[in-house]
């Protein structure tokens, strides 16, 4: 079903400006890589939302396997199959380098949003 959710699109808008500051002033080895997969999964799941009343687990699962597919294509050198690699966009969007940890964090990130919903869903229902 389609309608606009408030509360998940400023959740989006939130957390995507949270994406950019991390992407503009953040180079580590930790939040950088690790939080902003964490996150994007969950503003991914946001955005998705904001438009569609889904089942929270159906959605978080979705998403998940979504974030898996972008990163086994990075194993494959996929941007640079399409010949986008010198559209730094892309890159940065569709990623460049395949790596576990990636994986680990998605699956953070998609967990974090089940809690959150459960313990949202507990909490209106009591």
């Amino acid at each position: 079903m389609l309608r606009l959710h408030k509360k998940y699109f400023y959740f989006t808008l939130l957390l995507f400006v949270i994406e950019v500051c991390i992407a503009i002033f953040v180079d580590d080895r930790f939040i950088r890589p690790f939080i902003g997969d964490v996150l994007v999964v969950i503003l991914i799941y946001c955005f998705m939302r904001t438009f569609w009343t889904i089942k929270p687990a159906i959605l978080a699962l979705s998403v998940f396997v979504f974030a898996c597919v972008i990163e086994i294509l990075q194993y494959f050198n996929f941007v640079k199959v399409l010949g986008l690699e010198k559209y730094k966009i892309a890159v940065v969007v569709l990623g460049s380098s395949f790596d576990w940890k990636d994986i680990i964090a998605y699956a953070i990130g998609s967990a974090t949003v089940l809690w959150l919903e459960n313990s949202i869903n507990k909490r209106v229902k009591s």
